[in-house]
C-alpha cells in the first residue's frame, strides 16, 4: 500500500504529467493535424503534388514523385527527408519524433507502422527517447508490417507481412516473421548488387 501510494505521488508531481515536447513542437503539430483534417486527407487520392506541398510547407523535404497517399499519417513533417519516388500508401503510419529518412523508391505500404521513439519504462520520470531511423532506396515495408524504434532498413530490404522488425535489417535481403528472421536475398536485375 505505501509502494502504491509513493508511486501515485510521484506519478501527479513527475514527469507522466510533464509534457514530452516543446511548447512550439505542440503548436506545430496542432496546426499539422488540422491541416491534415482539413486540406490532406480529404485529398483526391491522384492529388500526390497537392500533399507534397502540404507536407513541405510544414517542413517536409520530399524529391520529386513522391506519393503520399489521403489516409497516410506522418506525425511531424519536419521530421521528414524522402528522396525521389517513395511511396506512402493507405493508412501506413510514419510516428518521427526524430528525423526519419526514406532513400529513393522507397515504399511503405497499406498500414505499415514505422515507430521512432518509446519510453524509458526503468525510470520513474517514464520519458520519451526519440530515434533517428532510415529506410534504404528500393526497400519495401509490406502491409502491416511494423518497424521498432531505432531500427534501420537497408537498401533494397523486404519486411514482409505483418513482420516486425526489432532490429536492423541487412540490404537486399527478404526477412519476415515476428521478431523478422531473413528468408532469402533479394536481386533485381539492374538496381541490386550482384
Amino acid at each position: 500500500m505505501e509502494q502504491d501510494s509513493k508511486l501515485a505521488t510521484h506519478r501527479t508531481a513527475g514527469g507522466y504529467l510533464s509534457p514530452a515536447f516543446s511548447l512550439s513542437n505542440r503548436l506545430v503539430r496542432f496546426l499539422w493535424g488540422i491541416v491534415y483534417l482539413l486540406m490532406f486527407r480529404p485529398s483526391p487520392r491522384p492529388f500526390f503534388a497537392w500533399r507534397a506541398l502540404l507536407l513541405r510547407c510544414f517542413g517536409a523535404k520530399l524529391g520529386v514523385h513522391c506519393h503520399i497517399y489521403p489516409s497516410a499519417r506522418v506525425w511531424l513533417p519536419a521530421n521528414l527527408h524522402c528522396d525521389d519516388a517513395v511511396c506512402f500508401a493507405d493508412e501506413a503510419i510514419i510516428y518521427n519524433p526524430a528525423p526519419m529518412s526514406f532513400g529513393k523508391h522507397a515504399i511503405v505500404s497499406q498500414q505499415a507502422y514505422l515507430c521512432g521513439a518509446t519510453h524509458d519504462y526503468e525510470s520513474p520520470e517514464f520519458p520519451l527517447i526519440a530515434f533517428p531511423a532510415k529506410v534504404g532506396a528500393y526497400a519495401w515495408i509490406c502491409a502491416r508490417a511494423n518497424v521498432q524504434p531505432g531500427v534501420n532498413i537497408g537498401d533494397g530490404a523486404v519486411l514482409g507481412l505483418a513482420s516486425v522488425a526489432t532490429r536492423d535489417l541487412e540490404p537486399w535481403t527478404v526477412y519476415a516473421g515476428a521478431p523478422a528472421k531473413p528468408i532469402r536475398k533479394r536481386s533485381v536485375p539492374g538496381i541490386a548488387p550482384q
